[in-house]
């Protein structure tokens, strides 16, 4: 599909042709051929992605679980710690995909590539409908009760403050998704921006920490392990919690046809950014234990303001409000890789065409950021949805595909040798990865097997939609028209166009 054009706001439809050469009707798709999403996002980008989204509402709303289930503040430290460990070596198996397939999509392009079709379908179907817009909902609610506390504490009961935090998050949403459709340069300066925040709202805890250390506050790490939890399904619970924190650690691999040079910034964000944000949160626990006693952390939801309130006194509702920008900057980075995700997959028509379809002048997946803000959207009505409900199936799926990923690896090590790698880990890193993600797997199998096999079903649902909408297409061919019309007419209002020359297939490896 070809099209000339005399300027950027101009699209003379008399000379556009559809794919078989001839003048395109008034119901064929605008398509592209000449025009590749630019590559914007540098080394500092790269970085404060990957920081900006794994820093968002973990370490301050999942503390809690981590305690619960470890048993001890010595047990805490170590989960906190150990699952740093392990996002940094399956991030590194990551890195030899994302350098060996450098296409945008993440786990979309690397199941397409090693496992074909449809579990690459499955992958896409249950992130889009269902896993991406629940993170999204569930860090923005967090981030709206954390701006309800210094503002609302007084004369609002518990129902007034989860319906005012729900309007504050539905309104931080629609900025994020306005953001990122009007431009890349603006979605990862602001993630820059809040990054920053962030880390100084980090830079207070952690000093706190080290001067009540310093002052001798030191009780909680006397006899640090008693009470530890030695039960399989408490330890795995507890990694849950220290792993939700850390999630956004895969989030580059998602946006690789945006990166400037991915084979050396992709490694290198990596390299910087897991450490980091590890140190960090090892040191954030320390401060939390100088303060609060294990059982305060483990029955408080709010970690941060507790420890804000009990030491900051008239101060205290600062940390709230970086609380607030620290999940704001993740939802941003969460929402930005998200479109990339959807828009790719629909390049592969394993979701509607019209979702392929980005931005002519600023080159941004409207309709891909579009839908995943509705499906969040959605997510926020009912009256039970909150932090916690929406984030009780995410992990289990989360690391079912993460555990996939390693398996793609490993298979594409055995069945192509010969392609170029240009970052390639040892082999014993992905054997390892995917030892510990089976175990994540099937630990809560054991302590909640109705929970986990119903979010299991939700993805297994995929498969009757892949065979009959997909694989063998059923749609009527006059609904299949009527699809084509309503995408043109949504061209024409928004100005977007099909970059048909991006597509998967037009990659050689």
């Amino acid at each position: 599909c070809q099209v000339k054009m005399s300027s950027s706001n101009d699209i003379p439809l008399s000379n556009i042709l559809n794919s078989n050469g001839n003048l395109a009707s008034s119901s064929d798709p605008i398509c592209k051929d000449s025009i590749n999403p630019k590559h914007k996002v540098g080394l500092l980008g790269c970085v404060s992605l990957i920081v900006g989204t794994m820093i968002g509402s973990g370490i301050f709303a999942s503390t809690s679980s981590v305690f619960i289930n470890s048993g001890s503040p010595g047990m805490a430290l170590i989960i906190w710690t150990g699952s740093g460990v392990l996002v940094a070596l399956i991030s590194l198996c990551y890195v030899e995909l994302g350098t060996m397939i450098q296409l945008s999509g993440g786990e979309y392009s690397y199941y397409l590539e090693a496992f074909g079709e449809l579990p690459a379908f499955l992958l896409v179907y249950a992130s889009t409908f269902f896993l991406r817009p629940a993170s999204l909902a569930a860090i923005l609610l967090a981030s709206g009760s954390y701006m309800v506390e210094p503002f609302f504490s007084d004369g609002c009961n518990l129902e007034e403050k989860q319906l005012i935090s729900k309007y504050l998050a539905a309104f931080f949403l629609g900025v994020i998704i306005v953001i990122n459709c009007a431009s890349t340069r603006w979605a990862t300066t602001i993630q820059i921006v809040f990054t920053a925040a962030k880390l100084l709202a980090i830079a207070i805890l952690v000093i706190t920490g080290l001067v009540r250390l310093a002052q001798g506050y030191n009780s909680e790490f006397q006899n640090s392990f008693n009470g530890t939890k030695t039960h399989l399904s408490s330890i795995g619970y507890a990694f849950y919690g220290g792993l939700w924190a850390y999630d956004g650690w895969n989030n580059l691999n998602f946006v690789t046809e945006d990166l400037k040079n991915p084979t050396r910034n992709l490694p290198l964000a990596i390299i910087i950014g897991i450490p980091l944000v590890t140190g960090c949160y090892a040191l954030i626990n320390v401060a939390y234990l100088t303060v609060l006693t294990s059982a305060e952390i483990a029955n408080s939801s709010a970690v941060a303001v507790t420890l804000a309130n009990r030491v900051y006194g008239k101060y205290s509702f600062i940390i709230p409000i970086f609380v607030s920008l620290s999940t704001f900057g993740s939802a941003n980075g969460i929402a930005f890789t998200s479109g990339r995700l959807v828009f790719v997959a629909a390049r592969k028509k394993h979701l509607p065409q019209a979702l392929a379809m980005i931005h002519y002048e600023q080159q941004t997946p409207v309709p891909a950021l579009a839908l995943i803000c509705i499906l969040a959207w959605v997510m926020m009505i009912p009256e039970s949805s909150n932090f916690t409900t929406l984030i009780n199936y995410f992990n289990f799926a989360a690391w079912i595909f993460y555990s996939l990923s390693i398996i793609a690896l490993l298979w594409m090590r055995y069945k192509k040798p010969d392609i170029k790698r240009p970052f390639k880990i040892f082999i014993g890193i992905p054997v390892i990865v995917l030892l510990v993600s089976i175990y994540l797997v099937v630990a809560p199998f054991s302590e909640k097997p109705l929970e986990s096999t119903y979010c299991l079903l939700v993805i297994l649902t995929g498969i009757p939609l892949y065979f009959a909408f997909v694989k063998y297409k059923i749609l009527a061919p006059s609904l299949m028209k009527l699809f084509d019309k309503l995408t043109r007419s949504m061209q024409l209002l928004a100005n977007l166009y099909l970059p048909y020359n991006t597509s998967e297939e037009n990659t050689k490896f």
